[in-house]
């Protein structure tokens, strides 16, 4: 009957052989399945402790050199559990401003977040070597603006929030509470934010109703567009149907409402402004962009030093030249206007020029930014037939 040798048996089997029997290493290391550098270490380890020592050990290792710290590892899950949208990037940089040390990896956080059980793997894609990140060149060369939806009250409302992004910063220059999304108001936070951070060469928007007039009916000029003109800033338009031209601004959407939005409510609208303020403060000004070098978007834009914004009175520029008795029109190549059934020609030299018209019950009024270009009494419809029919036929 056969009987099973315990692995202790077969090591002391082959140790006696060499030891007591007189084989060598190599005879009796081949007659036990085993190399020689085994079978000369189970030798060793017999001499040192007896048949004990020829149990079977633990292959874990002694020590090892890159097993993060137990406190090191605490605080890791702590402040992973207090803000579980953040990730290694943004939990490596809380625990060296909170004085943890050492600080771990950014791959040694990952490691040990999915040990843990704390995130899920993931399938990261692979970028491509040639891809390279489009980006201007300084702060204040183009602005791009959004209006978000997304923000709930209590009673049910849901608000809108004109946002914007410096293009090279990704600083975060506007996003003020609206009811309705409406030129006035839209407006109203686009003039805040040139007050505040002065005026940028170029503003790109998608082609909401809101920031243009160019693809209507009948093309006209926004106030959106009027406060551009004004300020000499470039209005930039995305093709249509083309959300990804505006990327930056639609990525900062998906962060502002995973990290201050998601699952939550406001009962007021006061309350809901006061809430996205202190996150912009935190995304400005103390949160790391991976994009940016891990530095924060403030301290990418005062790299450079913005002129201050201009004084802009919104009201006044609404109500002087944004009502019904007031028209814009592009002066045609040969100088003349064409305005309530009239032309007027205010000079071959502003060919392609948008001029303001004011348009009362007895004037017309031309005016180039603050120039009055002229004023026309203005005439009935029935006059002007009579004018056009009473001019002799060209020959």
């Amino acid at each position: 009957m056969l009987r099973e040798i315990s692995v202790v048996e077969q090591r002391y089997h082959a140790v006696l052989a060499v030891l007591e029997d007189g084989l060598s290493v190599v005879d009796a290391a081949a007659k036990a399945g085993v190399s020689r550098q085994t079978l000369h270490g189970w030798i060793a380890r017999y001499a040192a402790g007896g048949l004990e020592e020829l149990a079977e050990r633990s292959h874990r290792p002694h020590s090892c050199p890159h097993q993060m710290d137990a406190a090191v590892e605490v605080a890791l899950v702590d402040l992973r559990r207090l803000h579980p949208g953040w990730g290694p990037d943004r939990l490596r940089y809380r625990l060296a401003r909170d004085g943890v040390h050492p600080v771990p990896s950014r791959a040694a956080i990952g490691r040990a977040l999915r040990r843990l059980g704390l995130v899920e793997p993931a399938r990261r894609r692979q970028r491509k070597r040639a891809y390279r990140r489009w980006e201007r060149g300084r702060p204040m060369e183009l602005w791009q603006l959004d209006v978000m939806g997304g923000v709930l009250l209590d009673d049910g409302r849901e608000l809108k929030a004109l946002t914007g992004l410096d293009d090279h910063s990704r600083l975060c220059v506007s996003a003020g509470l609206v009811e309705r999304a409406t030129s006035r108001p839209v407006c109203a936070g686009f003039a805040q934010a040139l007050r505040t951070y002065g005026v940028p060469t170029q503003v790109l928007t998608d082609n909401g109703k809101v920031f243009t007039g160019r693809h209507a009916a009948r093309p006209m000029e926004v106030l959106f567009d009027r406060i551009c003109r004004e300020n000499g800033i470039e209005h930039l338009l995305t093709a249509v149907r083309s959300p990804t031209t505006t990327g930056k601004i639609e990525r900062f959407h998906g962060t502002l409402r995973r990290e201050c939005l998601a699952g939550r409510s406001f009962a007021t609208v006061g309350q809901a402004q006061q809430a996205i303020d202190a996150w912009v403060v935190e995304y400005n000004t103390d949160r790391p962009h991976q994009a940016l070098g891990r530095c924060t978007p403030a301290e990418r834009f005062h790299t450079a030093s913005p002129d201050p914004g201009p004084a802009l009175d919104l009201e006044a520029l609404s109500q002087r030249r944004y009502g019904d008795d007031w028209v814009t029109r592009r002066v045609a190549s040969n100088g003349i206007v064409c305005v309530a059934w009239q032309q007027v020609s205010v000079g071959k030299h502003r060919r392609g020029e948008l001029v303001d018209v004011h348009v009362t019950d007895r004037v017309l009024e031309f005016w180039s930014g603050p120039d009055l270009l002229r004023t026309v009494v203005r005439e009935s419809k029935g006059d002007v037939r009579k004018k056009r029919a009473s001019k002799p036929t060209p020959t």
